[in-house]
C-alpha cells in the first residue's frame, strides 16, 4: 500500500509551525506517510521575509522526517496545486488568509479569491485542509522603502518654494491657465522625484492654490466662476498626485532593487565562502563589519561557552556580566571593539539579532534600520551554521579521542593478557621452584632460578613502563623540564642496562647542547637501541651525531643537533616506515619477540613532548638509522620551547 503524501503550503510567516505540526498529526491518524513542506515566494512577500524564520522552519521539517521546497512564482495558489499534483500528494494543508474583509472582497473581485480559496475550488481530488492562524490583534504594516530623512526633507522644501518661484516665472510673461497649469505641473513632478509622495501631494496642493489666485479668473481671489477653469484645476490636482505616486512607488522600489542587489551580492560572497570553508565565524564578523559600518560584532551565548565551541574568558570584557533578564553573556567571537555593548545593556548604540534562544550576534556602534534586517537575519543565520560547525569539531575531535582510548585499552587487555603472562609464568616457575621443601638445588640452580626472577622481574617492570608512558603520551600529560642537555650525558645511562658491547658511541667532540629532559631523552635512547638490539642482533649499532649550528635545518625556526643510532639489520620496508611508531606495533609481527611493541611509539611521543622530531632513514649498505633531532640550547633552561609553543598556539 503507497504511503500517502502531505503537502504543506508554507508562505514565510512566523507561525507556519503551526500548519507544520498540524500535518504531522494528520499522518500519525493516516498510519504514517510522506511530510513535504513548500515554501511559496513571491515577488510581494520576498522583502517581508525572514531568512531565520526560514531556516527555523527548514530544520523543524528535516527534523520530523519531511522534506523542504522552495518555489518562486507569481501565483502561490496555481503554484501550490501544480507542486502538490507532481508530488502525488493525497492531502494540502494551508493557512486561512490574514486579510480584512474590505481586503478580501478587491482580492475576489481582482484575483478570484484568497489563496486558500482558489486551493480549495481547483484541488480537485486532493484534500485541502484550511489552518485557521492565531489571531495576533493586529496585523503587520508592510515596511515601506526608505528614502530618507534627508531627501524627504529636502522634497518638503521644494515643494513649498518651487511653485512660488514657477509663479514668479509665470508673472514675467502673458499666459494661459493651461499654461500655468503645465508649468506648476512640470513643478509638482520635480517635487515627487525628490521627495516622494506626501511632498508631491503638498507641492501638488500649494501649486493648485497658485494657480487658482494668480491665473485663474477673477485674479486675486480663490473664487472660481467658470466652470472649465474649475475642471482644469481639479484635473491638475489629480494628475499631479498620480504622478507624485506613481514617481515615488518608481522611486522606492528602484531603492529597494539597489539594496536587493546589495544584498545578493553580500549572500552571494557569504555563500560562496561557505561552499569553499573559508566561511569561518570570525570572517562573518569581519565582513558584518564592512556591511554594516558598524565599529565591532560579536557572537555572545548565554550557555555555556564550552557548549559553543569556546573556550570560557577571564577577560572582563568577554564576559560582561547578567543583562537585564538575569542571564550572563559570554562572548564567543568578535571583531573589532567589541566592549562597548551586550545584549540586554542600555546607553551605548547597538544592535542584537538573535541567532538561537541562547545566542545572539551583536553589532557595535550602530542600530541597525529595519531596512537592513533581513540581510542581519541572513548573518544570524551563517552565524549558527557555523556554531554548529564548530560543535561538531568538537564531537569529532571527541569522538577520535575516544576512538583511540578504546583502541588503547583494546591493546593493553590484549597485551596484559599475553606478553605480561610470559614474565609472569617465568617469575612464578622459578618462584615455586625454590619454595618446594622435596626438591634441593645446587648453589649454581639457585642462583640461576633467582636469575630468571631478576630477569623476568626488569622485563616486566619494561613493559608497565611503556604501558603507563604510552598512557601518558595519549592523555596529553606529558610535561618535559626543558634545559640545555648534553647528548653524551644522556647516551651513557641509556646503554647501562643492555649487555656490554651492544652499541659503538661515536659522537664528535664538542657538540654543542640541545634543548631537552634529560630523564625523557635518556628513555628515548634506551628504547631506540633495545628496539635495534631486538631486531638487528650482532649487525653492529653505531651512535653517532652532528649539529647544525649555520640553521640550515631548522626546529620552529632555530638551529638543531641530531643524534644517529645505525643498526645494519635487514631494515624496513618504505611502506612500513611510518607504522614502526604507531603502538602495538612489531616488525613483521613477530610473536617470539619480546615486548608490547611500544618502544617506538613511547620514544617518538617524548621526542615531539620536547619539541623534537624522530625519522626512520634507511641506511646505507642496510639496516635503519633512526635520527633524533632537537633544537639548539639557547642557555637559558625552558625559552625556547616557550617561545616555539607561543609561536605555534598564534598559528
Amino acid at each position: 500500500m503507497a504511503r500517502e503524501r502531505i503537502v504543506i503550503g508554507l508562505d514565510g510567516s512566523h507561525d507556519a509551525e503551526l500548519l507544520i505540526r498540524r500535518a504531522t498529526r494528520l499522518l500519525e491518524r493516516n498510519g504514517g506517510g510522506e511530510l513535504m513542506a513548500v515554501h511559496i515566494r513571491t515577488a510581494e512577500g520576498a522583502s517581508d521575509e525572514s531568512p531565520q524564520v526560514l531556516e527555523t522552519q527548514r530544520r523543524l521539517v528535516l527534523e520530523l522526517g519531511g522534506t523542504y521546497h522552495t518555489v518562486s512564482a507569481p501565483d502561490p495558489a496555481l503554484a501550490l496545486l501544480d507542486f502538490a499534483r507532481k508530488s502525488g500528494a493525497a492531502h494540502l494543508v494551508v493557512g486561512q488568509s490574514r486579510r480584512k474583509p474590505l481586503a478580501g472582497l478587491v482580492s475576489g473581485l481582482l484575483a478570484g479569491g484568497t489563496v486558500e480559496a482558489r486551493v480549495v475550488r481547483d484541488a480537485g481530488e486532493i484534500d485541502v485542509h484550511v489552518v485557521p492562524r492565531p489571531d495576533s490583534g493586529r496585523t503587520p504594516a508592510r515596511r515601506r522603502p526608505d528614502l530618507g530623512r534627508a531627501r524627504v526633507g529636502i522634497g518638503f522644501a521644494l515643494a513649498a518654494a518651487l511653485p512660488v518661484l514657477l509663479q514668479v516665472l509665470l508673472a514675467a510673461f502673458d499666459h494661459s491657465v493651461a499654461t500655468a497649469v503645465l508649468i506648476q505641473l512640470a513643478g509638482a513632478v520635480a517635487v515627487a522625484l525628490m521627495g516622494g509622495l506626501w511632498p508631491g501631494v503638498v507641492g501638488a496642493l500649494w501649486s493648485s492654490l497658485l494657480v487658482n489666485y494668480f491665473s485663474t479668473p477673477p485674479l486675486g481671489d480663490l473664487a472660481i466662476h467658470d466652470p472649465q477653469d474649475l475642471l482644469s484645476l481639479g484635473i491638475f490636482v489629480g494628475v499631479s498626485v498620480a504622478v507624485a505616486g506613481v514617481v515615488d512607488r518608481s522611486a522606492r522600489r528602484s531603492k529597494e532593487a539597489a539594496r536587493s542587489h546589495a544584498e545578493a551580492a553580500t549572500l552571494g560572497d557569504l555563500a560562496l565562502g561557505a561552499s569553499r570553508s573559508e566561511d569561518t565565524l570570525e570572517g562573518i564578523l569581519a565582513e558584518a563589519l564592512d556591511v554594516f559600518g558598524a565599529t565591532g560584532a560579536g557572537v555572545f551565548s548565554s550557555r555555556d561557552s564550552q557548549a559553543a565551541g569556546d573556550a570560557p574568558s577571564s577577560d572582563s570584557s568577554t564576559a560582561p556580566g547578567p543583562a537585564a533578564d538575569g542571564r550572563v553573556w559570554r562572548l564567543v567571537a568578535g571583531a573589532g571593539d567589541t566592549t562597548a555593548w551586550w545584549p540586554g545593556a542600555t546607553g551605548a548604540p547597538g544592535t542584537a539579532e538573535p541567532v538561537d534562544d541562547d545566542t545572539r550576534l551583536v553589532l557595535f556602534g550602530r542600530e541597525v534600520p529595519a531596512t537592513e534586517s533581513r540581510l542581519l537575519g541572513a548573518f544570524a543565520v551563517h552565524v549558527k551554521a557555523q556554531l554548529e560547525r564548530r560543535q561538531l569539531a568538537v564531537s569529532r575531535r571527541e569522538i577520535l579521542r575516544l576512538a583511540e582510548g578504546n583502541t588503547m585499552r583494546t591493546a593493553i587487555l590484549r597485551a596484559v593478557s599475553h606478553d605480561l603472562r610470559t614474565p609472569l609464568a617465568g617469575i612464578k616457575l622459578a618462584a615455586g621452584g625454590l619454595l618446594q621443601r622435596t626438591v634441593t638445588y645446587t648453589a649454581e640452580e639457585e642462583r640461576e632460578l633467582l636469575e630468571t626472577i631478576d630477569e623476568c622481574t626488569d622485563r616486566l617492570d619494561q613493559l608497565v613502563g611503556n604501558l603507563l608512558d604510552m598512557s601518558r603520551i595519549t592523555a596529553d600529560s606529558v610535561r618535559p623540564l626543558l634545559g640545555p642537555v648534553r647528548w653524551g650525558d644522556v647516551v651513557a645511562p641509556a646503554l647501562r642496562g643492555l649487555p656490554d658491547g651492544s652499541a659503538r658511541v661515536e659522537l664528535p667532540a664538542n657538540m654543542p647542547t640541545v634543548e631537552a629532559d634529560p630523564v625523557l631523552l635518556e628513555r628515548v635512547i634506551a628504547n631506540i637501541v633495545e628496539n635495534a638490539v631486538k631486531y638487528a642482533p650482532d649487525s653492529g649499532i653505531t651512535i653517532t651525531g652532528a649539529s647544525d649550528g649555520m640553521g640550515t635545518a631548522t626546529l620552529d625556526g632555530y638551529p638543531s643537533g641530531e643524534l644517529r643510532i645505525i643498526d645494519h639489520g635487514a631494515g624496513v620496508p618504505a611502506r612500513k616506515v611510518l607504522d614502526i611508531f604507531q603502538p602495538f606495533q612489531r616488525l613483521h609481527d613477530r610473536p617470539q619477540a619480546t615486548g608490547v611493541g611500544l618502544g617506538l611509539a613511547v620514544a617518538d611521543g617524548f621526542v615531539k613532548a620536547m619539541g623534537g622530531t624522530l625519522a626512520a632513514e634507511e641506511t646505507p649498505g642496510g639496516g635503519l638509522t633512526m635520527v633524533i633531532r632537537l633544537a639548539l640550547s639557547t642557555g637559558s633552561r625552558g625559552a625556547r620551547h616557550a617561545a616555539g609553543q607561543s609561536r605555534r598556539e598564534a598559528g
